[in-house]
């Protein structure tokens, strides 16, 4: 028999699920009470923790997918965004460069968590802290601040300082995230798909 034939292969229905899943846990966090700094443009909220804990268990193309899923429902009105907001005008607002880096984010962290050897990632809690702290330094907060500048008209430098309240909440969430991730892939080995 063939090692294709004998190998475990995970289902589109199970992907399925798991995308839907974990869309909806993005929508939770995103749900969650938010706190406006900044200037009162972006709020805090959990959504970039379940963003990048999206990735970090799914891998990249299952974690993109689910921000996809997510930011879809949203759009067409379902008030999953930050503050029960719903439909096409969070993408015109200030936050939308916040909203484009989200999937990107996802799909960065869950490729480079995917790229750990397999018998370290549960035990990785540093190296996958790494991966959603630098896909979340490099997607969302620049993709952030460039929607600022866009969207909000403001200067770099403004948009920068708008932005920058955001990084000490973002580590203690990545941190979180890591914990999670890696206690989800101790308990599900087999979770990640096969490189």
């Amino acid at each position: 028999m063939s090692e294709t034939a004998t190998a475990p292969r995970r289902g589109t229905t199970t992907d399925l699920a798991l995308v839907a899943s974990f869309a909806a846990l993005i929508a939770a966090c995103s749900l969650l009470p938010a706190i406006n700094v900044g200037a009162g443009l972006v709020p805090i909220t959990l959504q970039t923790f379940g963003v990048l804990l999206t990735g970090a268990v799914l891998g990249a193309k299952r974690g993109f997918l689910a921000v996809l899923l997510y930011l879809a429902v949203g759009a067409v009105g379902i008030p999953v965004f930050a503050g029960g907001a719903a439909g096409l005008a969070p993408f015109a607002g200030p936050t939308v460069g916040y909203l484009a880096g989200f999937p990107l984010a996802a799909a960065l962290c869950g490729a480079i968590v995917e790229r750990l050897p397999r018998g370290k990632i549960a035990t990785s809690v540093p190296l996958v802290f790494l991966a959603g702290l630098g896909s979340s330094a490099l997607l969302i907060h620049t993709l952030g601040i460039a929607g600022l500048m866009w969207r909000a008209d403001l200067s770099l430098a403004a948009a920068f300082t708008t932005d920058v309240v955001f990084w000490p909440g973002d580590v203690v969430k990545n941190l979180l995230m890591a914990f999670v991730a890696t206690a989800v892939h101790r308990a599900f080995p087999d979770l990640l798909p096969r490189r």
